[in-house]
């Protein structure tokens, strides 16, 4: 297992709801071929980033690897920078329903939600793309 850089800097957090919600996503997989969650970052959006939440087998080489609400998580070494302090929440309420991102690295970020951009001079060179990520309406 990889180790954070600061240990007594927190890299992600789940909130309960969060954890309840991944954990009955986790359990419909067939065959239970997804073991953990992934969490990255990923270059495009409306504002140069945008977020990547999934399931995926395990962990690559190189990964941070967090053991979160009982959720297992995998970060890869790129994005964990760009995601040190995020929590992840789960909302299910009239106005909205989904997994909301709150991330302390973001400067500004699109209407949707789903991309961000950081402070200048954290982004990478030519890896992010810009233009309306998935989630976004204009």
């Amino acid at each position: 297992m990889a180790t954070v850089e600061h240990p007594t800097e927190t890299l992600i957090t789940l909130t309960p709801p969060a954890a309840t919600k991944i954990k009955e996503l986790l359990a419909e997989e067939p065959d239970g071929s997804t073991l953990v969650l992934r969490v990255a970052i990923q270059g495009g959006g409306c504002s140069g980033f945008q977020y990547g939440l999934g399931f995926d087998s395990g962990a690559a080489e190189g990964d941070l690897e967090l053991e979160l609400e009982g959720v297992p998580v995998v970060v890869d070494p790129f994005s964990a920078p760009y995601l040190r302090g995020t929590t992840i929440d789960f909302l299910n309420t009239i106005q909205e329903s989904g997994f909301k991102i709150d991330n302390p690295n973001a400067v500004s970020s699109c209407g949707c939600g789903h991309s961000f951009t950081v402070a200048e001079g954290e982004e990478p060179g030519d890896e992010a793309a810009y233009g309306c990520g998935p989630g976004c309406s204009h």
